[in-house]
């Protein structure tokens, strides 16, 4: 598959306002500054499309991103940022949560990890908590161009010691500067939207 067309199409922070057509969703997770913007443009085939920033914790609501007017890439604030005061950690917690008991059109989250680092106690809590509801999870590691050769193949086995990897979640290395892991993403989705129908 390949995304045609795109467009930012509902910016909600609350269930009323989330899109009514009942489209197939993706949710995209992740730490703050673990390159959520630059995956979706990767994906979207768009330069800037989604506003990178040098100043984490910038996202703080839930952007719905339709593409080929057929599903949604769902964006929401990322996590474990110490300058976001805590009652906004909470209120973007409480958001995330809302969207993922209220959401059965949700077929899987993309999880992003920067693949230079360990997980961090927050991207553990994350991955259990969306294993809490059931919810099939892609781990993505971003940043793959900037990871030196001889360590590329040690970041999936230190997420299988960080993790309970459950089955029918699977494992992607990315870089939206080289493409790597955008086709695999590309099939991940095509396979969730046939299997919907």
């Amino acid at each position: 598959m390949k995304i045609n067309t795109s467009d930012l199409a509902v910016i909600a922070v609350r269930t009323s306002q989330y899109p009514e057509d009942n489209k197939p969703e993706f949710l995209l997770v992740g730490r703050s500054n673990v390159g959520k913007s630059s995956f979706i443009n990767s994906l979207l085939g768009r330069k800037n499309y989604a506003r990178t920033s040098s100043k984490p914790g910038k996202t703080q609501t839930l952007n719905f991103y339709l593409c080929n007017d057929e599903f949604y890439l769902v964006d929401v604030p990322g996590y474990g940022y110490a300058a976001v005061d805590k009652a906004t950690q909470k209120k973007f917690g409480l958001m995330i949560e809302e969207y993922l008991v209220n959401r059965p059109n949700l077929k899987r989250v993309f999880m992003l990890i920067d693949g230079r680092m360990k997980l961090t106690e927050n991207d553990e809590i994350m991955y259990n908590y969306l294993k809490h509801y059931n919810i099939d999870v892609t781990i993505v590691a971003t940043k793959y161009d900037k990871i030196k050769p001889k360590d590329r193949k040690k970041v999936m086995t230190m997420v299988e010691e960080s993790i309970d990897f459950n089955e029918g979640d699977d494992f992607v290395y990315f870089s939206s500067v080289t493409k790597k892991g955008r086709e695999a993403i590309y099939r991940i989705i095509d396979n969730s939207l046939k299997n919907d129908i």
